[in-house]
């Protein structure tokens, strides 16, 4: 009997082995797929948690060349502005009390964010809110901390920026960022903050863009900043690598619309200022996205088959005008699912 029972011990712990091994060369082709996708990316760098130069030279390259672009300024309310450029759209709240900063664009954009921010007046910055864990929203977390602010985000945002991160969709290596860059302030589920006039909500989303997601409404402006959960206008990345899922950016667009009306202003992570319109298309195209790939993949067909199926042949010429084309999502969803 002993012996029996070692030998479907034995039988158990291989299977599981096994099954283990099978999601997660999954996960290995799914990135090396992906690098036949994207010109460039996961060229002999960091993918699959290899360190080396070309993963530092292509996210400083990635930092240079988004962090270049203009910053552009939009009035949202007496005292709330859009600031957009250089990485995620940043909005401000400007009063007595002081600034309160929702995320920070990209490390080389820190003199013209500082120009841009004493420009909306003298009050110094009091707070700088993370919308999620991402360098493209959180690279200025250090300089304004320094200069008086306290950082605050859900607290997975401070576990993921403290630890070493590959983006093999880009081909990008992250070591864990500096302490003075990490949220001094972390909340689990909810927060609140009344500044300047206003009332501020953060809320978490569950795992949608990647498992730190939170949003922010101003309720007297009649505002809402979405973060990464909200591409206006094109197809966005998931990063499945920290939480990432295809049904949570879904499930995070169905808790926010009911909060809308049609005159309220939904800040996206990328893209244009929308409304309540422009997320209910945006949440349509992912329930097409994700519905195609699902039935493919149920079907048993890899990544690649996937892909040259073309499921978003249809939906290209809307939404593919962003970084990611429909061949490189139709990818990001098969893994997000």
């Amino acid at each position: 009997m002993r012996s029996d029972s070692l030998r479907e011990q034995s039988v158990r712990e291989k299977q599981t082995t096994r099954r283990e091994m099978l999601r997660n060369s999954g996960a290995l082709a799914g990135g090396a797929f992906l690098a036949h996708l994207i010109p460039g990316a996961v060229r002999g760098g960091a993918a699959y948690g290899r360190q080396g130069t070309a993963a530092a030279d292509a996210l400083a390259a990635a930092r240079a060349q988004m962090g270049a672009a203009p910053i552009q300024s939009q009035k949202l309310a007496e005292n709330l502005t859009l600031l957009s450029g250089p990485g995620g759209n940043v909005v401000v709240l400007n009063g007595a009390d002081g600034k309160i900063v929702v995320d920070t664009f990209l490390a080389p954009a820190w003199p013209r964010l500082k120009e841009a921010l004493d420009g909306l007046g003298s009050a110094p910055v009091k707070t700088v809110i993370d919308t999620h864990w991402h360098f493209d929203h959180t690279d200025n977390n250090a300089p304004l901390h320094a200069a008086g602010a306290t950082v605050l985000a859900h607290e997975n945002t401070k576990k993921r920026m403290s630890e070493p991160h590959d983006l093999a969709l880009f081909g990008f290596h992250f070591e864990p960022s500096p302490a003075e860059a990490l949220p001094q302030e972390t909340f689990a589920a909810s927060h609140g903050l009344k500044a300047n006039g206003e009332t501020l909500s953060m809320q978490h989303f569950a795992p949608a863009h990647t498992d730190t997601d939170i949003y922010i409404v101003f309720e007297k402006a009649n505002v809402i900043h979405m973060g990464d959960t909200f591409f206006n206008g094109f197809y966005p990345f998931i990063d499945t690598g920290t939480g990432g899922k295809i049904n949570g950016m879904i499930a995070a667009a169905d808790k926010v619309l009911p909060l809308t009306s049609k005159d309220t202003k939904i800040v996206p992570g990328h893209g244009p200022l929308g409304n309540k319109e422009d997320l209910t298309k945006f949440r349509a195209m992912l329930v097409t996205a994700r519905d195609r790939v699902q039935k493919l993949k149920s079907a048993g067909k890899s990544a690649e088959e996937v892909v040259a199926a073309k499921p978003f042949a249809d939906l290209d010429p809307v939404w593919g005008k962003g970084k990611l084309k429909g061949d490189v999502f139709a990818q990001v969803v098969y893994l997000a699912l």
